[in-house]
């Protein structure tokens, strides 16, 4: 007896029937839309990594579009990336990185070694003049591999190049940027991360798509939008509303909020980000700032306490140095003790026992109550000074120019190590360094060639105590960015990735609708 055939029809039903299990078990592609508020306006510029500042705020955006050959990934504070791997020479003169296979930008180009080299040559952001001071030469060997020649061993090597102590590792398309020219690329970028640009609204909001052939995987979330919400209060509306799913760094009182919804949560980020006064000034003989027991007053007036239970809840720990206590070889050591009477001594001791008319305070936009707090204890004690509010690229631009004076208060967040945050900010050649002294920068090259780890801490933490004996600086506090997220969020990742305070973005997961 032959078999029964079978008709067109019922072979129809058996092949779906036969499929359909398949089908139901593959994974989905990126669906829904997440909107993330930041507490700034969100500037063009950080489209491209090239002039990026030693801040953290960038990356936000960056790692969105861009990726790195190394670079903080989930679990891990430097991760391989569009690198698979890397190796560092017997000598410490010589790390090769060897790309993954199949690497395309958002436009199909292919991500080559020539990509990296010219990408790396043509940085000017942070930490770049110590980058072009050590790496000797970049060697493409062929499209999957390329080596950096050092003058000399540097163990930093890899914290300022696969860290977010600089965007020196990160990839940019070489041909397409040729071809669009600094502005076009500023306004259509392409990269190489999770997902692509869509269009921006500039100093609106910023729209991507997932990019389906990143590598890691393609994102949860089809389409993200970024919108600029420099207003704490406008930002936690929006989120209450629903017209948004994350609300970046709420200052106290809309922190405060959110912990009384029920539908809400609040998540304190660990990233390595600290507040504090910079007295631009205090090289200058003619200034009155070059007199430490000025400087010495600004630190004994912050009430740092109470200003982290009003900006954040009590989550900010008072600082003593301004590298954050939660990176390698920073120096823990205690804060100034508030003494707004010591202060006044103080202020009389220097020629001022009326106080000083200091001019204009400038306070790094998007913390409000933080800037607020610290004008008004200067103001108690005699240290008269008005806000003048600046856009947060204003702000960086100004800085690294040299144009902000007198007294202004800042916060960085990017990552590294002490060693990073002495170039940027001790070393007097740092971008963002307005002086320093010469016994400082020994040191801190000194520290640069030095393999032996317990000798290299030693010598940053010298610098460290250096600055606190001179009154470099007043340190405030370190910063736990206080992110909201709402209801319909399943999978935030906010403190998933080591140092970095913003969600991993292909990694968030909505709940089920």
């Amino acid at each position: 007896m032959f078999p029964r055939p079978i008709g067109p029809v019922v072979l129809a039903g058996l092949l779906l029937a036969a499929l359909t299990p398949a089908t139901a078990q593959a994974p989905a592609g990126p669906a829904g839309e997440v909107t993330v508020s930041f507490h700034v306006t969100l500037a063009p510029s950080w489209f491209d990594p090239s002039t990026a500042p030693p801040q953290i705020t960038p990356f936000g955006v960056l790692y969105a579009i861009h990726d790195a050959l190394v670079r903080p990934l989930p679990g891990q504070k430097m991760a391989p990336s569009l690198a698979e791997s890397w190796t560092e020479s017997p000598d410490g003169l010589v790390y090769e990185f060897k790309l993954r296979r199949g690497l395309k930008f958002h436009n199909g180009d292919a991500l080559t070694t020539d990509d990296v080299k010219w990408s790396f040559e043509r940085y000017q952001g942070a930490g770049a003049r110590e980058l072009r001071a050590r790496v000797r030469q970049v060697e493409v060997v062929d499209t999957h591999v390329v080596r950096f020649h050092l003058k000399e061993p540097w163990p930093d090597f890899m914290t300022f190049f696969g860290t977010t102590a600089t965007a020196s590792g990160i990839v940019l398309p070489r041909k397409y940027f040729e071809q669009a020219g600094a502005d076009g690329f500023r306004a259509r970028p392409i990269g190489a991360g999770p997902y692509r640009f869509v269009s921006q609204r500039q100093g609106v909001d910023i729209t991507l798509e997932a990019f389906p052939g990143y590598w890691r995987k393609a994102p949860h979330i089809k389409k993200l939008t970024m919108k600029s919400v420099p207003d704490s209060t406008t930002r936690l509306a929006m989120l209450k509303s629903g017209e948004t799913d994350y609300a970046l760094f709420l200052d106290g009182p809309e922190a405060e909020a959110t912990t009384k919804d029920p539908r809400l949560q609040l998540v304190d980020t660990r990233h390595a980000s600290i507040f504090w006064i910079e007295f631009a000034e205090q090289w200058d003989p003619k200034s009155p700032w070059s007199d430490k027991r000025l400087r010495q007053a600004v630190n004994y007036a912050l009430d740092r306490k109470a200003t982290s239970e009003a900006a954040c809840l009590g989550y900010c720990p008072p600082a003593g140095v301004i590298v954050p206590r939660v990176m390698d070889f920073a120096l823990q050591v205690p804060p100034h003790p508030y003494d707004p009477q010591k202060a006044r001594q103080l202020l009389a001791e220097a020629g001022f026992p009326k106080g000083i008319d200091a001019g204009e305070f400038v306070a790094i936009p998007g913390f409000a109550t933080v800037g607020e707090a610290a004008l008004n204890n200067l103001n108690a004690v005699g240290i008269r000074m008005r806000m003048r509010p600046m856009e947060r690229a204003a702000f960086y631009a100004a800085w690294q120019e040299k144009k902000l004076r007198g007294l202004f208060l800042t916060a960085v967040g990017n990552s590294g190590n002490a060693a990073s945050r002495v170039e940027a900010f001790m070393y007097s050649k740092g971008a963002s360094a307005y002086g320093g002294y010469p016994d400082l920068d020994e040191l801190f090259l000194q520290q640069a060639r030095e393999r032996d780890r317990a000798k290299r801490e030693a010598l940053l933490h010298r610098i460290q105590q250096l600055t606190i004996d001179r009154v470099m600086f007043a340190p405030l506090m370190d910063l736990r960015g206080l992110i909201a997220v709402g209801p319909r969020v399943a999978e935030h990742t906010v403190n998933s990735i080591p140092m970095h305070p913003f969600p991993s973005y292909e990694d968030v997961r909505l709940k089920n609708p």
